[in-house]
């Protein structure tokens, strides 16, 4: 047992010295866009004056491919609810065609794809799809085929395996594995661009979720029935090796790198440079610089070691960035569980994480996301250290700003553990650490932009973004739904400050329970809401079912509580019969 737990420590720690030499032979990565503003197709229209005659080259004219789109019934009936809207046509890459048409204040409101070869009509949008590329349901443009169903099932199958009680088939932990991969159903609505079903379906998981996250908040005795595994630690150590291993081949051969990776490596760049961190963004990334300074410097080993050609090619940073932030989340998940119940815990947690197949999908994507889910793991691994709290938890919080919300949760835990007149020192040290982090992480920025600049970049963009992919922005038309975002946001700060002031059960898995229902409270309340942020919460929801539940193995004897970790503290002969 212990053997297998030392190859799964030294898989971890190879994998990012195998993955830059992998990554330098790969070019399989291309570039794809999520903003509203660019094609996910990444080919960008040419406008042509309206003639009879064929561009050089092309089989249709403009006028012919106007008269095709103008013929299709969505198109009439977009064009009739704006009265004086116009068309024109476009070039589209090889092979095809785009028309556009504009509302009399310049506003595209419907779109056409023609193949220039036959005439046919590859594509038809109105309505948000026109602007948002990524409500399409594009193939690949997330997760490459990490989205097809023989990859996709096969890892729900792995997930839910070790942890069904055969013997208890309605047990309430099943509900809970349910309810983690429900999600699959509204990313299968959306990988179809049915928006209008992917989006409600994303919230009874997230309900649920927030439900359970509360109980286990403030449950202070052990699930006896709770989330556990039942198979060895060995063969889930084993699992984990093998599991982490295709992890990281599929991001070296097939994945791609959004929008969000790409900022990562412009960001970089910038930060070595001594240029200015916020503003003036490349055309196609022009928002990149919407996320707080770490996510940056967290890319500027990447982008000395792999370089950046300026453009959005392969980008082997973002690669390499993905993949080691990926592993440092099965490490920080293994110490955990080592730290709170031993080797049985630490390698239920790993494997979750590595058959879980939305953090698959976020490392696929190349997104920042699993770097919050790090320094988050960091932050409850050093618990019991308010400075290292705070460290981790300004990290947390300006690489992308929801984790903010958690420092007061954090900034309180373990205070009423301590002694009186220990409790303000205590908490002094956790804002004292916070704040330098703050102060030190922003040093690149301040020296060429404003507090303004970067507040208008980051926080003021994000809470004016508009997007279709939440309740609120795709039926934010009603007074009604705007009435209920605020509710719902409101709500979201009121729990994160009454959390941490309230009495919590003791230990690391009822924190985590505390940090993940206050990320799903927020993500509830967003205007933009996305599959990759499922990676946020997931290890800490893991943490707090699995951690929570009463060990599998039979103690020898009773054993004294942990006031550090919740969890029994069992004599070396235990410790070695449950090991194996």
């Amino acid at each position: 047992m212990r053997r297998l737990l030392i190859a799964t420590f030294l898989a971890l720690g190879l994998a990012p010295a195998v993955a830059p030499a992998a990554l330098a032979r790969s070019s399989a990565a291309t570039s794809s866009a999520t903003s509203p503003s660019a094609a996910t197709t990444g080919e960008n229209p040419v406008p042509v004056s309206p003639s009879e005659i064929p561009p050089t080259g092309r089989h249709l004219s403009a006028d012919r491919v106007l008269e095709i789109a103008n013929r299709l019934p969505k198109m009439r009936r977009a064009r009739a609810k704006y009265r004086g809207s116009y068309g024109g046509a476009y070039l589209k890459g090889p092979g095809r065609w785009q028309v556009s048409y504009f509302s009399r204040q310049g506003k595209e409101i419907a779109q056409v794809i023609v193949a220039d070869a036959d005439g046919r009509v590859l594509e038809q949008w109105t309505g948000f799809q026109v602007a948002w590329t990524m409500a399409r349901g594009y193939p690949g443009a997330f997760g490459r085929h990490v989205n097809a169903l023989y990859i996709w099932l096969p890892l729900c199958v792995l997930f839910v395996v070790p942890f069904v009680d055969w013997r208890r088939p309605f047990s309430l932990a099943h509900l809970d594995l349910l309810a983690l991969l429900a999600f699959s159903v509204s990313l299968a609505f959306f990988n179809h661009g049915e928006i209008y079903a992917s989006v409600p379906l994303a919230y009874p998981p997230l309900l649920y979720l927030l439900v359970r996250m509360l109980v286990r908040t403030f449950a202070r005795r052990p699930a006896a029935r709770g989330l556990r595994s039942w198979i060895p630690a060995r063969w889930l150590a084993v699992g984990v090796v093998f599991l982490l291993g295709f992890r990281i081949g599929l991001n070296v051969t097939d994945s791609n790198v959004i929008d969000v990776g790409y900022a990562g490596v412009i960001g970089a760049h910038r930060v070595v440079e001594g240029e200015s961190l916020y503003g003036d963004y490349p055309s196609d990334n022009e928002h990149g610089d919407t996320y707080g300074p770490v996510n940056y410097e967290a890319y500027v080993p990447f982008e000395r070691i792999f370089g950046w050609s300026g453009t959005w090619d392969d980008l082997p940073a973002a690669h390499a960035a993905s993949i080691v932030f990926d592993v440092l989340a099965v490490a920080l998940l293994l110490a955990l569980g080592l730290r709170i119940r031993g080797p049985t815990l630490a390698a239920a947690l790993a494997y979750a994480w590595v058959s879980y197949p939305f953090t698959l999908y976020a490392l696929e994507s190349n997104s920042n996301d699993i770097l919050v889910a790090v320094l988050l793991l960091a932050a409850l691994l050093c618990a019991s250290s308010p400075p290292a709290r705070g460290v981790f938890a300004a990290a947390a919080g300006l690489t992308k700003l929801a984790p903010l919300a958690l420092a007061p949760v954090l900034a309180t835990h373990g205070l009423r553990e301590l002694p009186y007149r220990k409790r303000p020192a205590a908490f002094a040290l956790f804002i004292g650490a916070f704040a330098a982090t703050a102060i030190v992480v922003s040093i690149p920025a301040l020296p060429h932009d404003t507090l303004h600049e970067i507040y208008q970049r980051t926080f003021s963009y994000q809470a004016n973004r508009g997007s279709p992919f939440s309740l609120w922005g795709l039926y934010g038309q009603a007074s009604t739904v705007h009435g209920a975002q605020t509710v719902v946001e409101v709500g979201a700060v009121l729990l994160a400050l009454l959390l941490a002031v309230v009495p919590r059960a003791p230990g690391i898995p009822a924190l985590a329970a505390a940090c993940a229902a206050i990320l799903i409270a927020l993500q509830l309340g967003v205007e933009h809401w996305f599959y990759l942020y499922i990676p946020w919460f997931f290890g800490l929801a893991m943490l707090a079912l699995l951690g929570a539940g009463r060990p599998h193995e039979r103690p020898t004897s009773a054993a004294p509580r942990d006031a550090a970790s919740g969890s029994a503290r069992s004599s070396p002969l235990a410790v070695a019969a449950s090991s194996g």
